[in-house]
């Protein structure tokens, strides 16, 4: 079957291979970041833990990937894309590996580290390469070809995920890394051009290490929850870690994040907007399989293919943002769509026994269509009104945020569901509970978007509108 090609025939097969090559390794990110949710009550029940146990699995990947992909950028420039993508490849490939071969959840947990270090390269990087090797007139074509992969993978993640587990195991959603893994180090190897290692200023390890230890440290905080001696203490250590970046950075020359990036107003709203409304939405893929699964018992590959409305609603949302910001504003649009996004995670609660399923697609189709377009016009406006000397800070900066907020919501979501399965002594009202708290909480970091300054979102054009 012949597959269609941004560039023209003449340009040649190096070229194109190099944009497949790409291709994998965005796909092999997306697909790992969905394929795992519906297969965690299987993985639960072989490695004799509870289920909401396993959310250790979702944060360990994300928190990784959160913490080192502002040092991408730099590993490339120092050390060369192509030897940084071929380690970031054997690297997500390994740890596929070490996954599939777990015993138990410290020894899988570990395995989820190791991914989320390649996992944490595999974007940023192949980006990069493509940008380094592609003209300019042809870079939108590119990308544009490039994220169709981070499309795709969402699409395909849970029902491939069910799929593997009820017809093979749960070890087969990291084995199914490894052939592609294998390729894509050969294609490196044999199609990625190479580049010269360059002379680039010393990467902020020390602030790097700050960022790092407030975010673990605070996640640590709410795994451990109220209750736990160790909260107190560990709540200190992040704030701590946070404020003592802020004198680091003005005396380094060079630091992870220029502190002049909060003088931009919609820079600083819109990053705690997406980092407070983005744990709602973070925390509906993980929560959903276990309702799905444990609740309404639907067998795994049955809960994989009621997530799909979510993903094929969002893709077709995205032609619809720049209308409704051009009809509403930013601010506008912002507001009322955060409210539908709520609004639509709290009427999961609502889901039971017996419930329609043509009901079910309605609501998850909603969520789907809503939370996309949040998600584009959030991005938009956080990153547009940067300059050109922190356009890339801002954007590390961004991802990081975005990668916390998923950790965040999958910590805070479980953590719920056990609070209040423990007070009321039954989970199905727990995570009714858990889905409205929830809601309620997106509903609320609407109001954030009320601060978003009017001068800057005039001279903002909404035809930038970001997809992801």
């Amino acid at each position: 079957m012949h597959t269609a090609s941004p560039f023209p025939a003449e340009q040649g097969a190096g070229r194109k291979a190099m944009l497949w090559i790409v291709f994998a390794g965005f796909f092999m990110q997306a697909l790992d970041t969905t394929i795992v949710n519906t297969a965690l009550p299987s993985v639960a029940l072989s490695l004799g833990e509870k289920p909401l146990d396993l959310k250790s699995v979702v944060v360990a990947y994300t928190l990784t990937m959160a913490l080192l992909t502002p040092a991408s950028g730099w590993l490339a420039d120092k050390f060369g894309t192509r030897r940084v993508y071929f380690s970031a490849i054997l690297i997500f490939t390994l740890g596929s590996m070490f996954c599939a071969t777990a015993h138990t959840l410290p020894q899988l947990v570990i395995a989820r580290v190791l991914q989320g270090i390649g996992g944490s390269m595999l974007l940023p990087v192949g980006r990069l390469a493509v940008l380094r090797n592609i003209p300019g007139e042809q870079y939108i074509a590119a990308l544009a070809f490039v994220s169709v992969a981070g499309q795709v993978g969402p699409l395909l993640g849970p029902a491939l995920g069910g799929w593997l587990v009820q017809n093979a195991s749960w070890h087969w959603i990291f084995l199914i890394n490894v052939p592609v893994g294998a390729v894509g180090l050969f294609a490196v190897r044999r199609y990625l051009p190479h580049d010269a290692a360059s002379v680039v200023a010393p990467f902020d390890w020390v602030g790097c290490g700050l960022l790092s230890l407030c975010m673990v440290t605070f996640s640590l905080a709410l795994e451990n929850g109220v209750s736990s001696p160790w909260t107190a203490l560990l709540v200190a250590v992040s704030v701590a870690s946070a404020l003592l970046y802020i004198p680091h950075a003005r005396r380094r020359a060079t630091p992870l994040f220029r502190l002049a990036l909060f003088r931009e107003p919609n820079f600083s709203v819109g990053l705690a907007g997406n980092l407070f409304c983005r744990i709602g939405s973070g925390a509906v893929p993980f929560l959903l399989p276990l309702l799905f699964q444990l609740q309404l018992g639907y067998s795994p590959f049955h809960s994989g293919l009621l997530l799909l409305p979510i993903a094929i609603a969002g893709m077709l949302a995205k032609r619809w943002v720049v209308p409704l910001v051009n009809r509403l504003g930013y601010d506008g649009f912002l507001q009322i769509n955060t409210w539908i996004v709520g609004v639509s995670i709290a009427s999961f609660a609502v889901m039971s026994p017996g419930w329609p399923l043509a009901l079910s697609i309605v609501q998850l189709s909603v969520f789907g269509w809503a939370n996309s377009m949040q998600f584009a016009a959030m991005n938009s406006i956080t990153l547009k009104g940067l300059s050109h000397e922190d356009a890339g800070s801002g954007n590390s900066l961004f991802s990081m945020v975005q990668m916390l907020a998923i950790g965040l919501g999958v910590t805070i979501g479980g953590g719920l569901v056990s609070l209040f399965s423990v007070k009321l002594g039954v989970a199905a009202p727990a995570y009714r509970l858990a889905f409205l708290t929830m809601g309620l909480v997106t509903v609320l970091s609407g109001f954030i978007f009320r601060r978003l300054d009017a001068k800057p979102l005039e001279r903002t054009q909404p035809e930038a509108v970001q997809a992801r």
